[in-house]
């Protein structure tokens, strides 16, 4: 998986993983459950705040510099084990159906949203089209280490 299209591609990845019969898993240091509710918590957080900011002018040179390279190269690559700043902490055991559920859920707000956005923990501001390209980037980024058998 190189990328998702747009959010609809994005869903659809999640609903097949959801009712995959064989079952997904992720083989990185979180379980399927979390990265699905870790990205849902990045989705959430673009509407509603996030919990803790990098300082602002971190947020003006060094992360929007890195956001600008993201999406010069069409993809992002991060620590896929590194939570958001102030999120809570992801549960190891949660079942997979409960966090696809709330990254549908939040994927589907996320798209009819027409309020302001907060800014990004690490980017700062962005608009409804950079924010939905950040969503993609960062869901497909975690993509990679996931996987059906």
């Amino acid at each position: 998986m190189t990328g998702f299209a747009d959010l609809g591609a994005a869903q659809r990845a999640v609903q097949a993983l959801a009712t995959s019969p064989t079952g997904a898993r992720s083989t990185g240091a979180w379980s399927l459950a979390q990265v699905l509710n870790h990205a849902a918590q990045s989705v959430e957080y673009s509407m509603h705040g996030f919990p803790r900011l990098k300082p602002a002018l971190f947020r003006a040179t060094a992360g929007r510099l890195a956001f600008a390279v993201f999406r010069r190269r069409g993809r992002m690559s991060h620590p896929l084990d590194a939570p958001i700043p102030g999120a809570p902490a992801l549960a190891a055991g949660d079942p997979v159906g409960p966090a696809a559920t709330r990254l549908l859920a939040a994927l589907r707000a996320f798209e009819a949203w027409t309020g302001p956005l907060a800014p990004h923990f690490a980017y700062g501001a962005l608009d409804k089209a950079a924010y939905t390209q950040a969503h993609l980037m960062h869901l497909a980024d975690h993509w990679t280490e996931i996987t059906t058998t």
